[in-house]
């Protein structure tokens, strides 16, 4: 199958582009947000090939999968004609009154989590869930560094959103991703390998996000067998079990679980080993691969 899809998030198509089918990435001479091509900081296939847009009227496409809602005309547009599509939402919505951009355009609606698919408005949409996959690191927790560690893309603009406020109760953290380079112990925004194999070096893994999807970071540094200390919101109480570390909407007792983790090795590696059989056993690469051949399948014939 042959199917065109815009690099918006890096986690959710380094998982995507792992099948076993042909992905067209649109590329622009300014890789813009419409022309990223490939990733510059994961490792893909060559299965994901980068195509300028002038070129897409002469390919054959069996289907398009769109994440913004502009997609839809964008790819009319370029392509020259209409292709089947189903339409992925990453994103929790402001609040449950919203009504989701697609939800009467009479296409298949993907969410990413349960949570999602409840919280938005979906109208008519043909709304199912696709839950995240990851392809597999390894092992590689070593705990070695009594600290915390947290990744957050644009941590001083998400402040709440994120939780980046509620970082000092975890001192002494280290944070990763786009924009942290401002904050004290901030580590940037790392080659993806090299940031898994520096997260799995500290004690535990903080998740201090209030309103987001899913941060597939959470699923990442439990598969590499971190115990996760994490705020109870969203979907973190679906990936989570009580074996792998501690959920909790009380800041106080989720500085006290982070303590305790970097104080105790022994205990941080057991809960790390249950976070890394859960993330494995729900979020694993191959039935998110399956789940989406059958969807896509569908949505072509």
């Amino acid at each position: 199958m042959r199917i065109l899809a815009w690099h918006v998030h890096g986690s959710w198509m380094t998982a995507f582009v792992h099948g076993p089918h042909d992905y067209l990435v649109p590329v622009t001479p300014d890789r813009g947000p419409y022309g990223r091509g490939r990733a510059r900081t994961y490792d893909w296939p060559a299965g994901a090939r980068e195509i300028a847009p002038g070129r897409l009227r002469d390919e054959h496409v069996d289907v398009v999968v769109l994440q913004r809602p502009e997609e839809r005309e964008l790819a009319r547009r370029w392509l020259g004609r209409d292709v089947p599509w189903v339409y992925v939402e990453h994103n929790t919505p402001p609040d449950v009154r919203t009504r989701h951009p697609m939800a009467d355009e009479g296409g298949p609606l993907v969410h990413v989590t349960h949570f999602n698919r409840l919280f938005w408005d979906n109208g008519r949409a043909a709304a199912t869930v696709i839950e995240h996959g990851i392809p597999d690191p390894g092992r590689r927790y070593t705990g070695e560094l009594p600290r915390a560690a947290a990744v957050i893309n644009e941590p001083v603009r998400r402040t709440r959103v994120a939780g980046t406020d509620l970082l000092p109760l975890f001192s002494p953290v280290d944070v990763f991703g786009i924009g942290t380079e401002t904050l004290e112990n901030g580590q940037g925004d790392l080659p993806h390998d090299r940031m898994l194999t520096e997260l799995a070096r500290r004690r535990v893994y903080v998740h201090p996000y209030r309103w987001t999807s899913l941060g597939l970071s959470l699923l990442e540094a439990m598969a590499l067998g971190m115990p996760v200390v994490a705020v109870a919101s969203t979907e973190a109480g679906e990936a989570v079990p009580p074996s792998a570390g501690v959920l909790s909407t009380d800041p106080h007792r989720l500085a006290e679980a982070a303590r305790q983790f970097a104080a105790d090795p022994g205990l941080a590696r057991h809960a790390g080993e249950a976070a890394r059989a859960a993330a494995l056993g729900r979020y694993g690469l191959d039935r998110f691969l399956a789940d989406w051949d059958r969807l896509l399948k569908e949505v072509v014939r």
